[in-house]
């Protein structure tokens, strides 16, 4: 399977074919989210890094499709589907759920295939090996759980408030809460690709030692950079986050070039 089948590919939301890049960003959303969110990203970064967004089963395109509920099973149903595009250097960028995705995805790669992200690119999620102090929420009464949202202000209000869009939202982000609350990490070797660790100055759910704990799950180089705004801060202060994105992203097509 080539790059021009990428569109065909449920699972893949390519919304710019880039044949000639050098690397491939994948990206994996927050929970409740879609693709979309990073559609326009292509649009800020370097020419030479075709943004690939991860559509996960349950919204966007496959809104009919269960969501996954344990994230070992979707990490193995991934890994096969994005194996054909693996066949150039990428990087992996996942927000919140989207990060814990993303770095359970780059160990299992290795294991599996051994292949490995040129680069790991965490946002707004504690490193995996440390217990998240946060309460389950998945199952909580619906009242409950929409305070809960509220408190992360991560949906819109008209949308908590609207019957319909909540019927279809709701079950999407209880999958997806549980996806992480269920999560019992494995102790494994470190990575040995660069992490860096992006997160909102405001972030209330990621504390800063939880942040630099994700230095021990590398071998290489690690940075944290730290953003204006809360958790959901890669919405609100997109254009500095791709700024500074897009800077790491050159770095690193600069560095794979010096060594081709």
């Amino acid at each position: 399977m080539g790059t021009s089948s990428i569109n065909t590919n449920a699972w893949l939301a390519l919304t710019r074919v880039q044949p000639q890049a050098s690397l491939r960003l994948f990206c994996f959303p927050y929970s409740g989210a879609g693709a979309s969110i990073f559609y326009n990203w292509s649009e800020s970064l370097p020419p030479a890094v075709e943004v690939c967004p991860v559509q996960l089963p349950g919204r966007g395109t496959r809104i009919t499709e269960p969501s996954f509920t344990r994230l070992s099973p979707l990490v193995q149903a991934l890994a096969p589907v994005l194996l054909p595009h693996l066949d150039k250097p990428f990087a992996f960028f996942g927000h919140s759920m989207g990060a814990l995705l993303s770095f359970e995805l780059a160990r299992y790669l290795r294991k599996h295939y051994g292949l490995l992200p040129a680069q790991l690119f965490v946002s707004g999620r504690g490193a995996p090996q440390l217990p998240d102090p946060e309460a389950p929420m998945h199952a909580l009464p619906e009242a409950e759980f929409l305070e809960k949202l509220r408190q992360l202000k991560g949906t819109p209000e008209e949308v908590l408030e609207h019957a319909e869009l909540r019927q279809l939202l709701l079950p999407i982000l209880r999958a997806d809460f549980e996806v992480c609350e269920t999560y019992t990490y494995e102790p494994d070797q470190p990575l040995e690709c660069p992490i860096s660790v992006y997160c909102g100055v405001e972030d209330n759910y990621v504390s800063p030692d939880r942040l630099e704990g994700w230095r021990e799950q590398t071998t290489g180089s690690f940075t944290l950079r730290i953003f204006p705004g809360d958790h959901f801060y890669l919405n609100k202060e997109k254009r500095l986050l791709l700024q500074t994105l897009a800077r790491e992203l050159q770095e690193l097509v600069n560095g794979l070039s010096n060594k081709s």
